[in-house]
């Protein structure tokens, strides 16, 4: 790989498979399943202490690329520092993505820097009962993933005391979500971030409703108590995250941005959210029922049953306007969960999710029907995007960076 650009999964493949070569007898390469298409999900293993580590990658098919480029950063670090192995008894493991159907759709075109618009012309997000690290679905496609089932597996083979889960936004902050407290990380996290000068995430919609533990780590709920937005539950205790938790492991979801935006670590009181609420649901609205137009008009032109592409738009779609009711005072339920009090940082993200879903699902209706109109959607709302949240291009090396030494910072902050 070269440039500032994120690897390709054969990229990812070939390099640590080079890893492996280069340093014999610490380093091991292994096939432990295969997806849904046949293509081989791999695992290198670094070092052969007792208490094991997995760091997974690519479990969202369009957040493999920082996930690979971790991955190689951090297995290099660990292949080359024997306080992480030895003096730690520690073994690492790292699945180089759980998902490599979903990458390689993603895949399409790989571009240096990319802007807004490359990110979105060429976006695949699957339906989420076809995302690996869930559980629980009343689709039976859910229990049967073969990517699913690796994953699982591996868990109760290595039984880690600690499994990183890598994911990425594309515009936001910094942050972390963890099944159980680890003092003392956030401050570890803001330093790494403020010294890589990317903004740490102060008011995540995908973790609204959970507690802190400092700036920018987040807890998981117990069982039982609200995980966030009605329309998109995260069941997170139905997730592989949790299923750690059977042999005393901890989880840590890693997210590192794309684009960061200042707005995400703003935790002063939003300027009248409620009207902002209101505007960012209609909006929703408004631009969900856009695409579900054009999704009607492309019906009678697509190709067999539209395949995974399809499935993940008629699901973004649905989801928009039931979003909505979760925040926006206009159609909000009286009897609902009180918000959060609305932070600029909160209100940002709940901004962030209204304008990305119909985009999202403008962009991939447009790689299943290419017209004139959809091109023209998609460079629309990417431009808008990107002007509305003042966005900045962190570099590839920075988001790895970032992730690769918060794992390392969750590692020693276990309790032994």
């Amino acid at each position: 790989m070269t440039g500032d650009r994120y690897p390709t999964t054969s990229e990812v493949a070939s390099a640590a498979s080079a890893l492996t070569e280069s340093h014999p007898g610490l380093c091991g390469l292994r096939t432990v399943g295969r997806s849904r298409e046949g293509r081989p999900l791999l695992l290198l293993s670094v070092g052969h202490g007792r208490r094991n580590v997995l760091v997974v990658a690519g479990a969202h098919a369009n957040e493999a690329g920082v996930g690979g480029a971790t991955v190689l950063r951090l297995a290099d670090r660990v292949a080359h520092d024997r306080r992480l192995r030895e003096a730690a008894d520690a073994a690492w493991h790292f699945l180089l993505c759980v998902d490599p159907d979903g990458a390689h759709r993603n895949e399409t075109e790989l571009v240096l820097s990319p802007t807004v618009g490359d990110h979105f012309r060429h976006l695949f997000r699957p339906h989420s009962s076809e995302q690996p690290e869930w559980l629980v679905l009343d689709d039976p496609l859910r229990e049967v993933l073969p990517e699913t089932r690796c994953l699982v597996g591996l868990i109760d083979e290595l039984r880690p005391v600690l499994q990183c889960s890598l994911h990425g936004i594309d515009v936001g902050g910094v942050h972390l979500l963890l099944t159980d407290d680890l003092p003392g990380l956030s401050g570890r996290l803001g330093k790494s971030a403020a010294e890589l000068d990317i903004p740490l995430e102060l008011g995540s919609a995908d973790a609204f409703y959970w507690a802190d533990s400092g700036p920018g780590v987040y807890l998981m709920p117990p069982p039982g108590e609200p995980e966030g937005w009605d329309a998109v539950p995260s069941d997170a205790e139905h997730s592989t995250w949790a299923y750690a938790r059977r042999y005393g492991g901890v989880t840590a979801i890693i997210e590192a941005p794309m684009w960061g935006c200042e707005r995400s670590a703003d935790i002063s009181p939003a300027p009248d959210a409620d009207r902002a609420l209101r505007a960012a649901g209609a909006a929703l609205r408004r631009d969900t029922s856009r695409v579900a137009r054009e999704l009607e008009a492309a019906r009678p032109f697509l190709p067999g049953d539209g395949g995974p592409l399809l499935r993940a738009v008629e699901e973004t779609i649905a989801v928009g306007p039931r979003l909505a009711e979760d925040w926006d005072p206009a159609v909000r339920s009286s009897d609902a969960a009180p918000l959060p009090p609305m932070t600029t940082a909160r209100l940002t993200s709940v901004q962030v999710y209204a304008q990305r879903l119909p985009l999202r699902a403008a962009a991939m209706l447009r790689r299943l029907r290419p017209t004139p109109e959809l091109d023209g959607l998609v460079a629309d709302w990417s431009a808008a995007f990107e002007a509305a949240f003042d966005v900045r291009w962190i570099p590839v090396a920075d988001q790895s960076e970032q992730q690769a030494r918060t794992a390392i910072a969750a590692f020693e902050s276990l309790r032994t």
